[in-house]
């Protein structure tokens, strides 16, 4: 009784607090194409540093940017024949629609999360035996530890053909697309609608987005336009509340969304990505690096992130959501260093003195230069280094030692790495771009 009536309380506080909070924000109308605007150099932001972001973004395949403050537009920017009401691909980044429409059911009690996913689809959708299906449950897949193996000819298979038994849900991460997949077919089951119909009902007439799912092989994939992913953002910034309306009302699921929901990926919400935790893990990789995803982004930063760079970036501290849409040079899944890259480049917007500048990247410890740099990396730091790691665009160890400078990175491919430096005062993770 006790433990009901804190949770009572606890959910009571979230929407008093987080209502008060909405209404300091900006929202756009929910129809029609008005959207109130802060000018830049409100801000203190330079016009040459903002065309230095546009430039970086076209070079980057890029077909539209969206940045907002106190849910404000700043910057609105489209690239190669992309325009307003282009419609294009959320990819991964619409994982966290699903997360978020998961929550809903749960807050409307067609579902709970703890329950075994064999409720809503059936007995056999795996190729499991029963007592290893009966264990996997909506959580598992919410969290990407279903424990399937991700290791079969195509992730993405939701056959259960293709769902084969690796380890105990919960002993394992991986990011799997086929578990998670088949959540829409759970909420389907649950709430008696296709999941279009459950999206415009519940979260796309009451925000104002458009869009909807298609199907593209094995996988539910989200098109709308770039101000839709926009909204989105906007309606995650002010804790589920749009505009008064609070949608997301599970408090104790909200929460959990937006923080580690596990011990294996700490970097990993539900469907969601997150910035400022002590370690992270990439698709197809079982290495759990020792440090923050996202070395120039804020370490509240929430992300969405979806194959060729769709991105949703939220960041409560600075009062920003951004968005990015387009195509991506890098062969990832997560291409977490494009979006890094772009929250660099959101840092410098501002008309004081750069801190990186083309000739190098200059933290407190370290001078590392050039960035970018096409064959020699060099490292000056304070005190002794005593190890390097590079690592590529999807996590992969590249190079490990002292003498960096004595390596040629000749052929490397071009795009991002990172750089984790090691000196007797301390270790610091930096980014940099290969020409």
């Amino acid at each position: 009784m006790r433990n009901l009536i804190s949770k009572s309380l606890f959910t009571i506080y979230f929407l008093f607090v987080f209502n008060a909070k909405s209404q300091t924000s900006y929202f756009p109308p929910n129809t029609g194409d008005s959207w109130d605007t802060i000018h830049p150099a409100s801000l203190n932001w330079c016009d040459e540093r903002i065309d230095s972001l546009y430039a970086f973004l076209a070079a980057q395949n890029s077909k539209g940017f969206i940045l907002l403050k106190d849910g404000k537009i700043v910057l609105e920017q489209y690239f190669n024949g992309h325009s307003a009401t282009s419609p294009w691909y959320w990819a991964s980044a619409g994982k966290t629609l699903t997360s978020f429409l998961v929550g809903i059911a749960q807050q409307e009690n067609y579902l709970s999360i703890t329950d075994t996913t064999s409720t809503y689809l059936g007995t056999g959708w795996t190729n499991c035996t029963p007592e290893q299906e009966e264990k996997i449950t909506i959580w598992n897949q919410l969290t990407m530890t279903s424990g399937l193996d991700d290791g079969v000819p195509d992730h993405y298979c939701t056959l259960d053909t293709c769902l084969n038994y690796l380890a105990n849900p919960g002993t394992r991460w991986a990011y799997h697309n086929g578990p998670y997949t088949l959540l829409d077919n759970v909420i389907e089951s649950a709430v008696g609608m296709t999941l279009n119909q459950y999206a415009t009902q519940k979260l796309k007439n009451p925000t104002g987005m458009t869009g909807s799912f298609f199907q593209v092989d094995y996988n539910s994939v989200f098109f709308s336009t770039a101000r839709s992913m926009a909204r989105f953002g906007l309606l995650i910034k002010n804790n589920g509340n749009w505009n008064g309306n609070q949608i997301m009302t599970d408090a104790t699921y909200f929460n959990d969304m937006l923080n580690t929901s596990q011990n294996l990926n700490k970097s990993y919400g539900y469907l969601w990505w997150l910035n400022g935790k002590p370690s992270f893990m990439l698709p197809g990789l079982q290495t759990v690096f020792p440090f923050s995803m996202l070395p120039n982004a804020p370490d509240d930063a929430l992300m969405a992130l979806g194959k060729d760079g769709q991105f949703i970036n939220v960041s409560q501290s600075e009062n920003l959501v951004w968005i990015r849409m387009g195509e991506s040079p890098e062969n990832s899944d997560v291409p977490f260093l494009l979006n890094d890259a772009i929250w660099e480049y959101i840092h410098l917007l501002g008309c004081e003195p750069m801190e990186i500048t083309s000739n190098g990247l200059i933290s407190d410890e370290f001078n590392v230069s050039p960035n970018p740099f096409s064959d020699k990396i060099t490292v000056h730091s304070k005190s002794e280094v005593k190890n390097c790691i590079l690592l590529n665009a999807v996590g992969q160890l590249v190079w490990s030692g002292t003498a960096i400078e004595q390596h040629d990175f000749t052929q490397l491919s071009s795009g991002f790495y990172l750089l984790k430096i090691t000196s007797e005062n301390g270790e610091e993770t930096l980014k940099l771009r290969k020409e």
